[in-house]
C-alpha cells in the first residue's frame, strides 16, 4: 500500500510556516538601503506597504490555486495542469537543482554571519561562515527527516520566538531617548532596486501551496493561512521600520550598517549587538527550517510522477516524511554554500528562476479558469484580473533586473533550466516505450 502525506497541519501550524519563512533576516539587512531609496520617512512606510500589497496580490493567486488543487507539490501541480507535464517537470527540476537549495543556502549564510558574531571557533571569518552555514543545513534537515511533528514543532517554536524578539525591539525602541541629529550620508539608492529588496524580504508567502495535502480542512485553512500570514508580516515589518525611525531618525536609519543593533544599542550599549545577533540567528533558523520542510515536498511530487527522479518520490511510512527528497535537497544546499560562498551572489543566482515561475504560476490562474472551469474553487482571487496582472508585471521587472545586474552568473541557472528539457523528453520517451512493450506483452483481452 502506497504511503503518502497525512493531514497534520492546523491553521496555526500553517500560519507559522508562512510567517516563519518570510521573516528571515531581510528586514534587518535591507531596511537601510530601502530607506535610502524611499527618500524620506513617510516614503519608508509607503514602499513597505506597496511591497506588502504586491506580495499579497501574488499570495491571492496561490490561495485560489491551492484551495482548488489541494495536492502536494504546489506550483508543480498548477503548472502541469495549466501548460502540460513538461512545465511541471521544469519547475520541479529547477526547484530541486537551483531555487530551493539556493534559498536554503541564502538563509544559512545569514545565520552563519550572525552566529560568528556570537562565537567564532576559527580565526578566519570565511571558515566560520562555512562551518555555521553547513551545520544549520545538516541539523535542520536531520530534524525534518525524523518526522512531521518534529519539523512543525521546530517551526512553530522558532516563529513564536522570532515574533517575540521583534516585539522586544519595538518595546526597546520606544523606550529609547530622542535620536541625536545625524548628517545626511549623501548616498543614493534607486527606488526600483529598493522595491526589489522589499519584495525579496517579503518572499516566502507561496510556501503554503507546497504542503497543501497536509493541511487540515484545506478549502478554508489554506486561504486563511496565506492571507493571515502575509498580513501579519506586513504589520510586523511596518512596526519594525517605525521602531527604527523613531529611535534613529530617518538619516540615522538610512546610514546605519546594522539598523536593529543600532536601535537596541541606544538603550543597551554594552550587549545590544549580541542580543540582536541572537535574534537574527533564531529568525534565520526559522526560515531555513520552513524552506527545508516545504521544499522537500516539491521534489517528492516530481519523483512520484517522473521516472528520472522516482527515488525521490518515496514517502517514509515510519517517519511520515519524504526522507530521500530531504537528503537530496540538503546535499545540493551544502554544495551551493561551498561553491557560491556569499549571500548576495546566491540571491542573484536564484532570482531569475524564482520570479520566472512566480510569473508562470500566477498566469496559470487565468489559464486554468479557462481550461478547467468545472473545478470547484472555494476561493477566487480578490480583484481579479487586475491584482494578478499587476503582480505578473512586477515579476517580469524583477527577472529583467536580475539578468541585467549579473548576466554571467544568471546564465548558469538558465543553462540548468534548459537542461531539464532533454531530461524530460528522454524520460518521457523511455516511459512510453516501456508502456507500449508492456501492453504488447499483455496478450489479447478476453
Amino acid at each position: 500500500m502506497r504511503t503518502g502525506p497525512k493531514k497534520e497541519l492546523s491553521l496555526f501550524d500553517s500560519t507559522c510556516l508562512i510567517v516563519g519563512i518570510i521573516i528571515g533576516a531581510g528586514i534587518y539587512q535591507m531596511a537601510p538601503d530601502v530607506a535610502k531609496g524611499a527618500g524620506c520617512w513617510w516614503g519608508v512606510f509607503l514602499i513597505w506597504i506597496v511591497g506588502g500589497l504586491l506580495s499579497l496580490f501574488g499570495a491571492l493567486g496561490y490561495a485560489e490555486l491551492a484551495s482548488a488543487y489541494p495536492k502536494e507539490g504546489g506550483d508543480y501541480v498548477y503548472l502541469s495542469r495549466a501548460y502540460g507535464p513538461w512545465a511541471g517537470f521544469l519547475f520541479g527540476w529547477v526547484q530541486l537543482a537551483i531555487v530551493r537549495p539556493g534559498d536554503i543556502a541564502v538563509m544559512a549564510f545569514v545565520f552563519a554571519t550572525y552566529a560568528g558574531q556570537l562565537y567564532a571557533p576559527f580565526a578566519g571569518a570565511a571558515s566560520n561562515r562555512l562551518l555555521y552555514a553547513s551545520v544549520s543545513i545538516v541539523l535542520l534537515t536531520a530534524i525534518n527527516v525524523l518526522g512531521v511533528r518534529q519539523g512543525k514543532f521546530t517551526q512553530n517554536f522558532l516563529t513564536v520566538v522570532k515574533a517575540l524578539g521583534l516585539a522586544a525591539i519595538f518595546a526597546v525602541a520606544f523606550a529609547a531617548p530622542a535620536p541625536a541629529p545625524v548628517a545626511a550620508s549623501g548616498g543614493t539608492f534607486p527606488l526600483s532596486v529598493a522595491l526589489i529588496l522589499v519584495l525579496f524580504t517579503y518572499g516566502g508567502w507561496n510556501e503554503m501551496a507546497y504542503v497543501a495535502a497536509e493541511v487540515k480542512n484545506p478549502s478554508r485553512n489554506i486561504v486563511r493561512a496565506l492571507v493571515v500570514g502575509t498580513v501579519a508580516v506586513i504589520v510586523l515589518y511596518l512596526l519594525a521600520n517605525g521602531a527604527f525611525l523613531y529611535t534613529l531618525g530617518y538619516e540615522g536609519m538610512a546610514s546605519s550598517e546594522a539598523v536593529a543593533a543600532d536601535t537596541v544599542s541606544r538603550v543597551f550599549p554594552k550587549f545590544g549587538g549580541r542580543m540582536i545577533s541572537a535574534l537574527v540567528c533564531i529568525s534565520t533558523l526559522g526560515a531555513i527550517n520552513g524552506l527545508i520542510f516545504a521544499g522537500a515536498r516539491i521534489s517528492y511530487a516530481v519523483g512520484a510522477d517522473h521516472r528520472a527522479f522516482r527515488a525521490l518520490g518515496k514517502w517514509s511510512g515510519r517517519t511520515g516524511t519524504p526522507v530521500r527528497a530531504l537528503l537530496m535537497q540538503g546535499a545540493i544546499g551544502l554544495a551551493l554554500v561551498l561553491l557560491l560562498g556569499s549571500f548576495k551572489d546566491t540571491i542573484i543566482y536564484t532570482a531569475g528562476a524564482v520570479y520566472s515561475f512566480y510569473l508562470a504560476t500566477n498566469l496559470a490562474v487565468i489559464v486554468l479558469r479557462r481550461k478547467e472551469p468545472h473545478v470547484s474553487r472555494p476561493y477566487k482571487v480578490t480583484g481579479y484580473p487586475f491584482t494578478t496582472i499587476i503582480f505578473c508585471a512586477i515579476c517580469a521587472l524583477l527577472i529583467y533586473s536580475a539578468i541585467a545586474y549579473k548576466p554571467l552568473l544568471s546564465a548558469i541557472p538558465c543553462s540548468i533550466l534548459l537542461l531539464g528539457l532533454p531530461i524530460y523528453w528522454f524520460t518521457k520517451r523511455e516511459h512510453e516505450s516501456l508502456r507500449q512493450l508492456t501492453n504488447g506483452c499483455a496478450g489479447p483481452k478476453r
